[in-house]
C-alpha cells in the first residue's frame, strides 16, 4: 500500500470515529425521557407538569421538578381520549410507542449523497482511468512515467540498424554524463532533439537506450496525454512535467507522437482547439526558457513533421532532427542479429540471406518475423527454428494465412494458374525486374486467389524510367495471360490495375516522365513517413486541359505496359502452356523449377526496351 492509500484510509477511520463521537454527545444533551400516557394523566392530576408541547401523534413536556434520574423533560405518545378513559376505568398501564426517527432522518441524507459520490467516482474513473487518486486532485500533474536505467536496462547494444542516428546521439549521452565539461569552450548541447522516421523503425528505443547509456531518470509521455477536455489542463501538465526533470536533472524528456501536441496552429478549422493551442504555447514558452546547462534534454518522436508547427522546430528549440529511416540489407541483418540471439537456430539459418528477403522491412516488421518464425517451428514440435520457417513466415506477412479449404471450381483455379504465371513469366523475360521466388496457386489471406512473390536482390534507391515501365508490365503479366489464353478478362487484376496505374499517375504527375507534359511536377507526396495505403484527395493546382493530358498520359502507359505483356506472352505460348499444367498438378513453383522456366523463357526482340509514349 503506497503512501497515498494510506493516508485515505485512515483519513476515513478518523471520520468515522469523529461522527460517533458527535453522534454520542448528540444524544447526551438532547435525552428525553419517554413515559407512558398513564404516567401523563397521573402526573397532570399531581400538577407537577410545568409545560407542554402537542404534535400530532406525540407530546413534550417539561416537568415543575426533575424525576428521581435527573431528568426534566420527556414525551409520550399520545393516545385517542375515548380508550384512554375506557382504560383508565378497568385500571390499566397504557402507553404509546416512542420511535426514534434519527436513523431514518440520516440516511434520508446519506444515501443520495452517496449515490451522488458513487456517480462521480464512476465518471471520474471512465474518464481517468488510474482512480481518483490520479484524478481530481492531480489534475494538472504529469502523468509522465519514470523508468530508471536500471528498470529499462536497454542500451545501444540492444538498437541495431541507426548507426548513423546513434553517432548524432553519442553526444548528448557525453552531456548528460559531464554537463559542466561539455560546455568547456562555450558550445552547448541542443536543447530539443526530434527523432523522425517511418512507424516501428526504433524510435522510442532509441530515446531508452539513450537513457541506458546514460544512467539518467527518463521521462516518457504521449503527446496526446497533455489534452484533457479542462481547458488549462494540458498546459499544466507541460509546466509540471519541466518542473519534474529540472528537480531530476540531469534527466531526459521523451514526449512520443509530437505531432498530437504540436499540429500547427491555425490548422484545425474553426474552433475548439483552444486546449491544444493553449499547450503547445505552452511548450514553446517552456523550451525558450529551457537552459540547456541544468542537464535536462528534451527528446521527441514523430512520423509526421510535416504537420508540425514552424515554431517549434526553429533553431532554439528542437535544434536537431535525427532521421531513424528503415534500415538497409546490412543494417536488417543486425537487427535480426540481435532478435535471433532469444532464439534457437538451426545450422542452416543465415541473417544475410533473411535480410535479402525483407526489404522495406522495419525494426519492428523484423522483431514480428523472428517471432512468427518461431511459431511455426514450434506448431510444427520442430527442435529449432530452421531458413524453412523464416520463409514461411515472410510468405504469411506478405501474403497472408494459407486457405487450403478454400475449394476453386476447376475453371477458376485454371484461370489463376495462368494468371500468376503471366506475371512470373513477364517478370522473368524483362531485365531489370525484381527475383521471381515462388508462384503458388494456393489462396492466401482475405481474396487472394494465387501469388506470386519477388524480392529485389539489393536495396534500390533509384528507379529509372525504362524500370518503372517494365514493373508495370509485370503488374498486368495476369491479365495478359487471361486475355492471350482465354480471350476475355476477369476480376482477378482488381489489385494489379489499381498499382498499375498508381505507378503510371506518378511518373506523370511526380516524377515528370511524360513528354507531352514535360519535366513539371504537377502532384507532391503528402507524407513521406506515414504511408496508410489510402488514396487521399488532393488539391488540383493545374487545369482542366492539363488534366486531360494526365489521363490520357497514364492510360497511354498503362496501355502499352499490357499490350508488351501480351506480345510476350503470345511468343512464349507454348512455355506458358505447360508450365500452367504443371502449376495445376503441383500447385507451388519453387526456385528450381523457376529456373528452368527463366532459361527456356525469351522475350520478343522489338520488346528489349520500351518505347516512349
Amino acid at each position: 500500500m503506497d503512501k497515498k492509500t494510506q493516508i485515505n484510509f485512515w483519513y476515513i477511520i478518523i471520520a468515522i470515529l469523529g461522527m460517533l463521537v458527535v453522534q454520542s454527545f448528540y444524544k447526551q444533551y438532547t435525552k428525553v425521557e419517554p413515559i407512558p400516557y398513564s404516567r401523563f394523566h397521573t402526573l397532570l392530576e399531581e400538577d407537577k407538569i410545568e409545560e407542554i408541547a402537542v404534535t400530532e401523534n406525540h407530546i413534550y413536556g417539561t416537568l415543575k421538578e426533575k424525576n428521581a434520574d435527573g431528568l426534566k423533560d420527556f414525551v409520550t405518545t399520545r393516545v385517542e381520549p375515548e380508550l384512554a378513559d375506557k382504560l383508565d376505568k378497568h385500571n390499566v398501564v397504557y402507553t404509546g410507542v416512542v420511535q426514534s426517527t434519527w436513523m431514518r432522518d440520516l440516511l434520508s441524507w446519506l444515501l443520495p449523497m452517496a449515490v451522488f459520490i458513487g456517480i462521480w467516482m464512476f465518471i471520474i474513473r471512465r474518464m481517468n482511468p488510474g482512480g481518483m487518486s490520479g484524478g481530481l486532485m492531480s489534475i494538472g500533474k504529469s502523468r509522465a512515467k519514470v523508468f530508471v536505467e536500471k528498470e529499462t536496462k536497454v542500451t545501444f547494444a540492444d538498437v541495431a540498424g541507426v548507426d548513423e542516428a546513434k553517432d548524432e546521439l553519442v553526444e548528448i549521452i557525453n552531456f548528460l554524463k559531464d554537463p559542466q565539461g561539455y560546455s568547456r569552450l562555450g558550445g552547448r548541447a541542443p536543447k530539443g532533439i526530434l527523432l523522425i522516421g517511418p512507424p516501428g523503425t526504433g524510435k522510442t528505443l532509441l530515446a531508452r537506450a539513450v537513457a541506458g547509456e546514460a544512467n539518467v531518470p527518463f521521462f516518457s509521455i504521449s503527446g496526446s496525454e497533455f489534452v484533457e477536455m479542462f481547458v488549462g489542463v494540458g498546459a499544466a501538465r507541460v509546466r509540471d512535467l519541466f518542473e519534474q526533470a529540472r528537480q531530476m536533472a540531469p534527466a531526459i524528456i521523451f514526449i512520443d507522437e509530437l505531432d498530437s501536441l504540436g499540429r500547427a496552429r491555425n490548422a484545425y478549422g474553426m474552433g475548439g482547439h483552444d486546449e491544444k493551442e493553449q499547450t503547445l504555447n505552452q511548450l514553446l514558452a517552456e523550451l525558450d526558457g529551457f537552459d540547456s546547462k541544468s542537464g535536462v534534454v528534451l527528446l521527441a518522436a514523430t512520423n509526421r513533421p510535416e504537420i508540425l508547427d514552424p515554431a517549434l522546430l526553429r533553431a532554439g528549440r528542437f535544434d536537431r532532427q535525427v532521421l531513424v529511416d528503415r534500415p538497409d540489407k546490412l543494417g536488417r541483418e543486425q537487427i535480426l542479429a540481435v532478435h535471433l540471439r532469444k532464439v534457437t537456430l538451426d545450422s542452416d539459418v543465415r541473417p544475410d540471406q533473411i535480410a535479402a528477403l525483407t526489404p522495406g522491412f522495419t525494426g519492428a516488421d523484423l522483431a514480428n518475423l523472428v517471432n512468427e518464425a518461431a511459431l511455426l517451428a514450434t506448431r510444427r514440435n520442430g527442435s529449432a527454428v530452421t531458413m524453412e520457417d523464416f520463409n514461411n513466415a515472410i510468405e504469411r506477412i506478405i501474403a497472408g494465412l494459407e486457405k487450403r479449404n478454400r475449394l476453386l471450381n476447376p475453371k477458376e483455379r485454371r484461370v489463376v494458374a495462368f494468371h500468376e504465371l503471366g506475371h512470373a513469366m513477364v517478370a522473368l523475360a524483362l531485365p531489370g525486374t525484381d527475383e521471381v521466388h515462388k508462384v503458388s496457386i494456393i489462396p492466401r489471406g482475405v481474396g487472394a486467389l494465387g501469388y506470386t512473390i519477388q524480392r529485389p536482390t539489393e536495396d534500390r534507391f533509384l528507379m529509372t524510367r525504362a524500370e518503372l515501365e517494365n514493373r508495370m508490365a509485370v503488374l498486368l503479366g495476369g491479365r495478359a495471360a487471361e486475355g492471350v489464353v482465354f480471350h476475355e478478362i476477369s476480376t482477378g487484376a482488381t489489385d494489379d490495375l489499381a498499382r498499375a496505374t498508381d505507378l503510371a499517375r506518378a511518373m506523370v504527375l511526380r516524377y515528370g516522365m511524360s513528354e507531352a507534359l514535360g519535366n513539371v511536377a504537377y502532384d507532391r507526396e503528402r507524407s513521406p513517413y506515414l504511408q496508410t495505403g489510402i488514396p487521399m484527395p488532393q488539391n488540383r493546382d493545374y487545369s482542366e486541359a492539363t488534366a486531360q493530358a494526365v489521363d490520357a498520359a497514364v492510360r497511354s502507359l498503362v496501355n502499352r505496359a499490357l499490350e508488351r505483356a501480351s506480345r510476350i506472352l503470345e511468343h512464349n505460348r507454348a512455355l506458358l502452356d505447360r508450365s500452367a499444367e504443371e502449376l495445376l498438378k503441383t500447385e507451388t513453383l519453387n526456385q528450381p523449377q523457376l529456373e528452368t522456366l527463366k532459361r527456356e523463357i525469351a522475350a520478343p526482340p522489338e520488346l528489349a526496351s520500351p518505347a516512349s509514349p
